[in-house]
Protein backbone atom coordinates (compact mmCIF):
# COMPACT_ATOMS: atom_id res chain seq x y z
CA UNK A 1 0.00 0.00 0.00
CA UNK A 2 1.32 3.63 -0.84
CA UNK A 3 1.03 5.83 2.34
CA UNK A 4 3.11 8.26 3.43
CA UNK A 5 5.22 7.25 6.06
CA UNK A 6 4.32 10.05 8.43
CA UNK A 7 0.56 11.00 8.41
CA UNK A 8 0.93 14.01 10.20
CA UNK A 9 3.22 15.77 7.69
CA UNK A 10 1.59 14.66 4.48
CA UNK A 11 -1.97 13.65 3.03
CA UNK A 12 -3.10 9.95 1.97
CA UNK A 13 -3.60 9.15 -1.30
CA UNK A 14 -5.67 6.21 -0.32
CA UNK A 15 -8.64 8.18 -1.25
CA UNK A 16 -10.32 4.74 -1.32
CA UNK A 17 -9.64 3.73 2.29
CA UNK A 18 -12.67 6.19 3.13
CA UNK A 19 -13.40 7.48 6.64
CA UNK A 20 -16.09 5.33 8.72
CA UNK A 21 -18.20 8.67 8.04
CA UNK A 22 -19.92 8.73 4.45
CA UNK A 23 -21.17 12.16 3.82
CA UNK A 24 -25.23 12.62 2.18
CA UNK A 25 -25.72 14.60 -0.99
CA UNK A 26 -26.65 17.47 1.04
CA UNK A 27 -23.12 18.12 2.97
CA UNK A 28 -21.25 17.08 -0.07
CA UNK A 29 -22.80 19.30 -1.67
CA UNK A 30 -22.97 21.96 1.17
CA UNK A 31 -19.00 21.80 1.02
CA UNK A 32 -19.29 24.03 -2.22
CA UNK A 33 -20.90 27.56 -0.23
CA UNK A 34 -17.96 27.80 2.61
CA UNK A 35 -15.58 30.57 2.68
CA UNK A 36 -12.54 28.90 1.06
CA UNK A 37 -14.29 27.09 -1.56
CA UNK A 38 -15.53 30.75 -2.88
CA UNK A 39 -11.97 32.09 -3.05
CA UNK A 40 -10.79 29.46 -4.62
CA UNK A 41 -13.64 30.07 -7.36
CA UNK A 42 -12.45 33.88 -7.85
CA UNK A 43 -8.60 32.64 -7.62
CA UNK A 44 -9.24 30.12 -10.39
CA UNK A 45 -10.30 32.59 -12.34
CA UNK A 46 -7.07 34.29 -11.95
CA UNK A 47 -5.31 31.67 -12.82
CA UNK A 48 -7.66 30.63 -15.84
CA UNK A 49 -7.20 33.48 -17.64
CA UNK A 50 -3.53 33.67 -18.81
CA UNK A 51 -3.61 30.24 -20.37
CA UNK A 52 -5.87 30.62 -23.31
CA UNK A 53 -4.41 33.62 -24.13
CA UNK A 54 -1.05 32.01 -24.64
CA UNK A 55 -2.40 28.53 -25.83
CA UNK A 56 -5.98 28.59 -27.70
CA UNK A 57 -6.85 31.88 -28.31
CA UNK A 58 -3.10 32.80 -29.38
CA UNK A 59 -3.45 29.76 -31.64
CA UNK A 60 -6.51 31.30 -33.71
CA UNK A 61 -5.01 34.48 -33.71
CA UNK A 62 -1.96 32.99 -35.47
CA UNK A 63 -3.81 30.85 -38.09
CA UNK A 64 -6.40 34.04 -39.42
CA UNK A 65 -2.74 36.07 -39.30
CA UNK A 66 -1.43 33.73 -41.93
CA UNK A 67 1.07 31.44 -39.72
CA UNK A 68 1.69 28.31 -40.66
CA UNK A 69 -0.23 25.17 -38.73
CA UNK A 70 3.52 23.22 -38.24
CA UNK A 71 5.31 26.97 -36.62
CA UNK A 72 1.78 27.28 -34.47
CA UNK A 73 2.95 23.64 -33.00
CA UNK A 74 6.25 24.76 -32.22
CA UNK A 75 5.01 28.05 -30.66
CA UNK A 76 3.23 26.05 -28.42
CA UNK A 77 6.02 25.08 -26.63
CA UNK A 78 5.51 28.76 -25.05
CA UNK A 79 3.49 26.42 -22.93
CA UNK A 80 6.36 24.41 -21.70
CA UNK A 81 6.73 27.49 -18.70
CA UNK A 82 3.98 25.78 -16.76
CA UNK A 83 5.53 22.53 -17.25
CA UNK A 84 9.52 23.74 -15.80
CA UNK A 85 7.63 25.96 -12.58
CA UNK A 86 9.33 22.99 -10.36
CA UNK A 87 12.29 24.78 -10.98
CA UNK A 88 11.43 28.10 -8.89
CA UNK A 89 8.73 26.37 -7.01
CA UNK A 90 11.03 26.44 -4.17
CA UNK A 91 12.18 29.80 -3.90
CA UNK A 92 8.44 30.68 -4.55
CA UNK A 93 7.54 28.68 -1.37
CA UNK A 94 10.40 29.46 0.73
CA UNK A 95 11.27 32.79 -0.37
CA UNK A 96 10.14 36.15 1.25
CA UNK A 97 9.20 38.89 -0.87
CA UNK A 98 10.89 42.14 0.57
CA UNK A 99 8.39 44.36 2.45
CA UNK A 100 5.51 42.69 0.50
CA UNK A 101 5.43 39.32 2.34
CA UNK A 102 5.85 41.35 5.71
CA UNK A 103 2.89 43.01 4.71
CA UNK A 104 1.01 40.29 3.18
CA UNK A 105 2.37 36.97 4.07
CA UNK A 106 4.14 34.63 2.29
CA UNK A 107 1.48 33.04 -0.29
CA UNK A 108 -0.26 36.67 -1.07
CA UNK A 109 2.87 38.13 -1.37
CA UNK A 110 3.89 35.85 -4.77
CA UNK A 111 0.37 35.96 -6.18
CA UNK A 112 0.33 39.69 -6.35
CA UNK A 113 3.35 39.99 -7.76
CA UNK A 114 2.57 37.22 -10.28
CA UNK A 115 -1.17 38.61 -11.37
CA UNK A 116 0.94 41.90 -12.06
CA UNK A 117 3.44 40.29 -14.22
CA UNK A 118 1.04 38.76 -16.32
CA UNK A 119 -0.58 42.16 -16.72
CA UNK A 120 2.25 43.83 -17.72
CA UNK A 121 2.74 40.36 -20.25
CA UNK A 122 -0.74 40.34 -21.88
CA UNK A 123 -0.57 44.14 -22.63
CA UNK A 124 2.92 43.65 -24.28
CA UNK A 125 1.15 40.84 -26.58
CA UNK A 126 -1.83 43.44 -27.61
CA UNK A 127 0.25 45.79 -29.01
CA UNK A 128 2.29 42.95 -31.19
CA UNK A 129 1.43 42.20 -34.89
CA UNK A 130 1.88 38.40 -35.36
CA UNK A 131 1.23 39.25 -39.18
CA UNK A 132 4.67 41.75 -39.20
CA UNK A 133 6.54 40.02 -36.69
CA UNK A 134 5.74 36.80 -34.89
CA UNK A 135 8.99 37.08 -32.25
CA UNK A 136 7.32 40.47 -30.44
CA UNK A 137 4.09 37.69 -29.51
CA UNK A 138 6.40 34.94 -28.43
CA UNK A 139 8.48 37.01 -26.47
CA UNK A 140 5.41 38.73 -24.43
CA UNK A 141 3.52 35.10 -24.45
CA UNK A 142 6.65 33.67 -22.24
CA UNK A 143 6.73 36.47 -19.69
CA UNK A 144 2.81 35.97 -19.17
CA UNK A 145 3.56 32.02 -19.29
CA UNK A 146 6.37 32.68 -16.41
CA UNK A 147 4.33 35.12 -14.20
CA UNK A 148 1.10 32.52 -14.40
CA UNK A 149 2.94 29.53 -13.53
CA UNK A 150 4.83 31.32 -10.69
CA UNK A 151 1.01 32.18 -9.87
CA UNK A 152 -0.17 28.76 -10.43
CA UNK A 153 3.04 27.53 -7.47
CA UNK A 154 1.74 30.42 -5.05
CA UNK A 155 -1.99 29.21 -5.83
CA UNK A 156 -1.55 25.81 -5.59
CA UNK A 157 -0.03 25.97 -2.44
CA UNK A 158 -2.71 28.38 -0.89
CA UNK A 159 -5.25 25.57 -1.77
CA UNK A 160 -3.75 23.03 -0.27
CA UNK A 161 -2.95 24.81 2.40
CA UNK A 162 -6.92 26.16 3.09
CA UNK A 163 -8.50 22.72 3.27
CA UNK A 164 -7.81 19.30 4.88
CA UNK A 165 -8.11 16.49 2.55
CA UNK A 166 -11.37 15.74 2.80
CA UNK A 167 -12.04 18.67 1.23
CA UNK A 168 -9.49 18.86 -1.28
CA UNK A 169 -11.92 18.01 -3.99
CA UNK A 170 -14.46 20.33 -3.27
CA UNK A 171 -12.00 23.03 -3.21
CA UNK A 172 -10.42 21.60 -6.74
CA UNK A 173 -13.99 21.71 -8.09
CA UNK A 174 -14.45 25.14 -7.58
CA UNK A 175 -10.94 26.18 -8.72
CA UNK A 176 -11.95 24.79 -11.99
CA UNK A 177 -15.29 26.28 -12.13
CA UNK A 178 -13.77 29.74 -11.64
CA UNK A 179 -10.87 28.73 -14.09
CA UNK A 180 -13.08 27.17 -16.86
CA UNK A 181 -15.08 30.63 -16.46
CA UNK A 182 -12.30 32.34 -16.83
CA UNK A 183 -11.53 30.57 -20.11
CA UNK A 184 -14.89 31.10 -21.28
CA UNK A 185 -14.04 34.37 -21.17
CA UNK A 186 -10.67 34.09 -22.55
CA UNK A 187 -12.01 32.30 -25.05
CA UNK A 188 -15.36 33.05 -26.26
CA UNK A 189 -15.06 36.44 -24.64
CA UNK A 190 -11.49 37.47 -27.33
CA UNK A 191 -13.19 35.94 -30.03
CA UNK A 192 -16.60 38.20 -29.00
CA UNK A 193 -14.36 41.27 -28.36
CA UNK A 194 -12.33 41.07 -31.93
CA UNK A 195 -15.19 40.20 -33.93
CA UNK A 196 -17.69 43.25 -32.41
CA UNK A 197 -14.31 45.41 -32.63
CA UNK A 198 -13.40 44.80 -36.64
CA UNK A 199 -13.79 47.23 -38.46
CA UNK A 200 -13.25 45.95 -41.93
CA UNK A 201 -14.94 42.98 -43.60
CA UNK A 202 -14.81 40.13 -40.60
CA UNK A 203 -12.96 37.25 -43.40
CA UNK A 204 -9.71 39.79 -43.11
CA UNK A 205 -7.49 39.95 -40.51
CA UNK A 206 -7.82 43.00 -38.41
CA UNK A 207 -4.86 43.00 -36.02
CA UNK A 208 -6.19 46.26 -34.03
CA UNK A 209 -9.27 44.19 -33.00
CA UNK A 210 -7.08 41.62 -31.35
CA UNK A 211 -5.28 44.44 -29.27
CA UNK A 212 -8.57 45.77 -27.72
CA UNK A 213 -9.02 42.17 -26.95
CA UNK A 214 -6.00 41.46 -25.11
CA UNK A 215 -5.92 44.86 -23.61
CA UNK A 216 -9.70 44.35 -22.21
CA UNK A 217 -8.22 40.75 -21.07
CA UNK A 218 -5.36 42.22 -18.94
CA UNK A 219 -7.99 44.68 -17.14
CA UNK A 220 -9.78 41.78 -16.46
CA UNK A 221 -7.17 40.36 -13.90
CA UNK A 222 -8.15 42.69 -11.48
CA UNK A 223 -10.42 39.56 -10.13
CA UNK A 224 -7.41 37.77 -8.58
CA UNK A 225 -5.49 41.20 -7.59
CA UNK A 226 -8.50 42.34 -6.06
CA UNK A 227 -8.87 38.34 -4.16
CA UNK A 228 -5.82 38.57 -2.84
CA UNK A 229 -5.62 41.58 -1.62
CA UNK A 230 -9.17 41.43 0.66
CA UNK A 231 -8.18 37.28 1.41
CA UNK A 232 -6.57 35.70 4.64
CA UNK A 233 -3.16 34.00 4.18
CA UNK A 234 -3.87 30.36 5.10
CA UNK A 235 -2.11 28.89 8.61
CA UNK A 236 1.23 27.47 7.55
CA UNK A 237 3.14 24.77 9.08
CA UNK A 238 5.96 27.54 10.89
CA UNK A 239 9.71 26.90 9.28
CA UNK A 240 12.77 26.59 11.09
CA UNK A 241 15.02 28.91 10.90
CA UNK A 242 18.26 27.92 9.03
CA UNK A 243 21.47 28.04 10.94
CA UNK A 244 23.71 28.65 7.48
CA UNK A 245 22.92 29.43 3.65
CA UNK A 246 23.59 25.49 2.96
CA UNK A 247 20.85 24.74 5.42
CA UNK A 248 18.36 27.07 3.75
CA UNK A 249 19.54 25.49 0.06
CA UNK A 250 19.06 22.11 1.65
CA UNK A 251 15.53 23.11 3.08
CA UNK A 252 14.53 24.58 -0.07
CA UNK A 253 15.86 22.99 -2.99
CA UNK A 254 16.43 19.46 -1.62
CA UNK A 255 14.44 18.21 0.86
CA UNK A 256 10.97 18.78 -0.91
CA UNK A 257 12.41 16.37 -3.60
CA UNK A 258 14.20 13.60 -1.10
CA UNK A 259 10.27 14.09 1.30
CA UNK A 260 8.50 12.80 -2.10
CA UNK A 261 10.73 10.07 -2.85
CA UNK A 262 11.20 8.82 0.69
CA UNK A 263 7.78 8.23 1.34
CA UNK A 264 6.67 6.54 -2.04
CA UNK A 265 10.12 4.63 -2.58
CA UNK A 266 9.55 2.52 -5.82
CA UNK A 267 5.81 3.96 -6.18
CA UNK A 268 7.12 7.24 -6.88
CA UNK A 269 8.08 5.99 -10.66
CA UNK A 270 4.35 4.32 -11.02
CA UNK A 271 2.77 7.94 -9.91
CA UNK A 272 5.12 10.13 -12.17
CA UNK A 273 4.66 8.01 -14.71
CA UNK A 274 0.72 8.44 -14.68
CA UNK A 275 0.87 11.93 -13.60
CA UNK A 276 3.41 12.02 -16.80
CA UNK A 277 0.43 11.11 -19.37
CA UNK A 278 -2.82 11.69 -17.83
CA UNK A 279 -3.71 14.45 -19.93
CA UNK A 280 -1.46 13.79 -23.13
CA UNK A 281 -4.81 12.78 -25.04
CA UNK A 282 -6.18 16.22 -24.26
CA UNK A 283 -2.98 18.08 -24.37
CA UNK A 284 -1.75 17.08 -27.89
CA UNK A 285 -4.91 17.57 -29.83
CA UNK A 286 -6.06 21.15 -27.88
CA UNK A 287 -3.02 23.07 -30.23
CA UNK A 288 -4.72 22.17 -33.61
CA UNK A 289 -8.33 22.57 -32.24
CA UNK A 290 -8.54 26.13 -32.97
CA UNK A 291 -6.77 25.88 -36.03
CA UNK A 292 -8.75 23.14 -36.95
CA UNK A 293 -11.91 25.46 -36.56
CA UNK A 294 -10.45 28.11 -38.87
CA UNK A 295 -9.58 25.45 -41.69
CA UNK A 296 -13.26 24.35 -41.65
CA UNK A 297 -14.64 27.80 -42.12
CA UNK A 298 -16.35 28.50 -38.69
CA UNK A 299 -16.69 32.05 -38.00
CA UNK A 300 -15.32 33.96 -34.69
CA UNK A 301 -18.89 34.09 -33.43
CA UNK A 302 -19.55 30.33 -34.19
CA UNK A 303 -16.14 29.53 -32.14
CA UNK A 304 -16.96 32.00 -29.55
CA UNK A 305 -20.37 30.68 -28.95
CA UNK A 306 -20.12 26.62 -29.18
CA UNK A 307 -16.43 26.18 -28.34
CA UNK A 308 -15.37 28.73 -25.55
CA UNK A 309 -18.66 29.46 -24.16
CA UNK A 310 -20.82 26.64 -24.13
CA UNK A 311 -17.85 24.16 -24.26
CA UNK A 312 -16.26 25.39 -21.06
CA UNK A 313 -19.92 25.49 -19.77
CA UNK A 314 -20.24 21.87 -20.19
CA UNK A 315 -16.61 21.73 -18.58
CA UNK A 316 -17.81 23.31 -15.60
CA UNK A 317 -20.71 21.09 -15.48
CA UNK A 318 -17.77 18.35 -15.36
CA UNK A 319 -16.05 19.81 -12.84
CA UNK A 320 -18.78 19.80 -10.39
CA UNK A 321 -19.58 16.71 -11.16
CA UNK A 322 -16.56 15.44 -10.75
CA UNK A 323 -15.68 16.71 -7.61
CA UNK A 324 -19.33 15.15 -6.31
CA UNK A 325 -18.10 11.85 -7.98
CA UNK A 326 -15.08 12.01 -6.19
CA UNK A 327 -16.66 12.24 -2.59
CA UNK A 328 -19.20 9.81 -3.66
CA UNK A 329 -17.26 6.87 -5.10
CA UNK A 330 -13.30 7.89 -4.89
CA UNK A 331 -10.81 9.58 -6.73
CA UNK A 332 -8.97 6.46 -8.20
CA UNK A 333 -12.37 5.24 -9.68
CA UNK A 334 -13.13 8.82 -10.76
CA UNK A 335 -9.56 9.55 -12.20
CA UNK A 336 -10.55 6.53 -14.53
CA UNK A 337 -13.63 7.30 -15.65
CA UNK A 338 -11.98 10.78 -16.31
CA UNK A 339 -9.26 9.14 -18.36
CA UNK A 340 -11.59 6.96 -20.30
CA UNK A 341 -14.17 9.27 -21.61
CA UNK A 342 -11.17 12.01 -22.45
CA UNK A 343 -9.77 9.29 -24.88
CA UNK A 344 -12.40 8.27 -26.40
CA UNK A 345 -13.79 11.83 -27.17
CA UNK A 346 -11.43 12.61 -29.23
CA UNK A 347 -12.32 10.25 -32.04
CA UNK A 348 -15.98 12.57 -32.52
CA UNK A 349 -13.16 15.63 -33.55
CA UNK A 350 -12.55 12.64 -36.17
CA UNK A 351 -15.86 12.46 -37.20
CA UNK A 352 -16.52 15.82 -37.06
CA UNK A 353 -13.84 16.17 -40.00
CA UNK A 354 -16.25 14.26 -41.98
CA UNK A 355 -19.25 17.01 -41.55
CA UNK A 356 -18.03 20.15 -43.04
CA UNK A 357 -19.01 23.28 -41.74
CA UNK A 358 -22.18 21.61 -39.36
CA UNK A 359 -22.79 23.76 -36.26
CA UNK A 360 -24.62 21.05 -34.75
CA UNK A 361 -22.30 18.12 -35.01
CA UNK A 362 -19.73 20.57 -33.50
CA UNK A 363 -22.05 21.57 -30.87
CA UNK A 364 -22.70 17.59 -30.23
CA UNK A 365 -18.41 16.60 -30.34
CA UNK A 366 -17.38 20.08 -27.88
CA UNK A 367 -20.82 18.53 -25.14
CA UNK A 368 -19.00 15.58 -24.95
CA UNK A 369 -15.28 16.66 -24.74
CA UNK A 370 -15.72 19.73 -22.91
CA UNK A 371 -17.59 17.48 -19.89
CA UNK A 372 -15.08 14.79 -20.26
CA UNK A 373 -12.22 16.63 -19.51
CA UNK A 374 -13.99 18.41 -16.38
CA UNK A 375 -14.38 15.08 -15.01
CA UNK A 376 -11.11 14.37 -15.46
CA UNK A 377 -9.50 17.45 -14.62
CA UNK A 378 -11.11 17.92 -10.97
CA UNK A 379 -10.09 14.07 -10.22
CA UNK A 380 -6.76 14.88 -11.31
CA UNK A 381 -6.04 18.00 -9.62
CA UNK A 382 -7.09 16.48 -6.37
CA UNK A 383 -4.66 13.52 -6.84
CA UNK A 384 -1.77 15.33 -7.39
CA UNK A 385 -2.73 17.30 -3.86
CA UNK A 386 -3.44 14.14 -2.01
CA UNK A 387 0.14 13.06 -3.10
CA UNK A 388 1.84 16.07 -1.40
CA UNK A 389 3.24 17.11 2.25
CA UNK A 390 2.32 20.40 3.40
CA UNK A 391 5.53 21.05 4.39
CA UNK A 392 6.45 21.65 1.28
CA UNK A 393 2.96 21.96 -0.83
CA UNK A 394 3.98 24.78 -3.21
CA UNK A 395 7.08 23.01 -4.05
CA UNK A 396 5.95 19.54 -4.38
CA UNK A 397 2.76 20.12 -6.14
CA UNK A 398 4.47 22.15 -9.03
CA UNK A 399 6.60 18.88 -9.81
CA UNK A 400 3.74 17.24 -9.65
CA UNK A 401 1.90 19.35 -12.40
CA UNK A 402 5.23 20.13 -14.24
CA UNK A 403 5.33 16.44 -15.09
CA UNK A 404 1.81 16.86 -16.24
CA UNK A 405 2.79 18.91 -18.99
CA UNK A 406 6.06 18.09 -20.05
CA UNK A 407 6.13 15.50 -22.18
CA UNK A 408 2.52 16.27 -23.28
CA UNK A 409 3.21 19.69 -24.62
CA UNK A 410 6.45 18.84 -25.80
CA UNK A 411 5.05 16.16 -27.86
CA UNK A 412 2.28 18.60 -28.63
CA UNK A 413 4.74 20.94 -30.35
CA UNK A 414 5.13 18.71 -33.67
CA UNK A 415 1.17 18.42 -34.17
CA UNK A 416 1.31 21.03 -36.82
CA UNK A 417 3.83 18.87 -38.66
CA UNK A 418 1.66 15.38 -37.70
CA UNK A 419 -1.76 17.14 -39.29
CA UNK A 420 0.23 18.55 -42.31
CA UNK A 421 1.60 15.05 -42.82
CA UNK A 422 -1.48 12.72 -42.20
CA UNK A 423 -4.79 15.56 -42.39
CA UNK A 424 -7.02 16.09 -39.28
CA UNK A 425 -8.95 12.82 -39.18
CA UNK A 426 -5.79 10.96 -38.43
CA UNK A 427 -4.30 13.25 -36.61
CA UNK A 428 -7.48 12.66 -34.03
CA UNK A 429 -7.64 8.80 -34.26
CA UNK A 430 -3.88 9.09 -32.86
CA UNK A 431 -4.45 11.27 -30.10
CA UNK A 432 -7.11 8.96 -28.49
CA UNK A 433 -4.92 5.86 -29.19
CA UNK A 434 -2.39 8.09 -27.00
CA UNK A 435 -4.75 7.58 -24.28
CA UNK A 436 -4.73 3.69 -23.69
CA UNK A 437 -1.25 3.32 -21.81
CA UNK A 438 -2.97 5.87 -19.36
CA UNK A 439 -5.69 3.35 -18.15
CA UNK A 440 -3.52 0.70 -17.52
CA UNK A 441 -1.09 3.22 -15.00
CA UNK A 442 -4.25 4.25 -13.10
CA UNK A 443 -5.16 0.18 -12.87
CA UNK A 444 -1.95 -0.06 -11.37
CA UNK A 445 -1.44 2.67 -9.37
CA UNK A 446 -5.47 1.46 -7.80
CA UNK A 447 -4.28 -1.91 -7.00
CA UNK A 448 -1.35 -0.33 -5.04
CA UNK A 449 -4.11 1.58 -2.55
CA UNK A 450 -5.67 -2.35 -1.61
Amino acid sequence: MMRPTDSNAATTIGDDNAPAHKPGWREAFRVYLEPASLRMFALGFSAGLPLLLVFGTLSFWLREAGVDRAKIGFISWVTLMYAFKWCWAPLVDRLPIPLLTRALGRRRSWLIVAQLGVVIGIVGMAFSDPKQSVSGVVWFALMVAFFSATQDIALDAYRIESGDKERQSALSATYQMGYRIAMIWAGAGVLWIAARAEVANPQNYDVNAWKIAYLVMAASMIVGLATVAFSREPIQKPMVRPKSAMDWLRATLIDPFVDFFTRYKWHAALILALIATYRISDIVMGIMANPFYVDMGYTKDEVAAISKLYGVIMTLVGAFVGGVLSIKIGMMRTLMLGAILSATSNLLFAWLTTRGHDVTALTLVISIDNLSSGIASTAFIAYMSSLTNISYSATQYALLSSMMLLFPKWLAGFSGVAVNAVGYPSFFVGTALLGVPVLLLIWLASRQLK
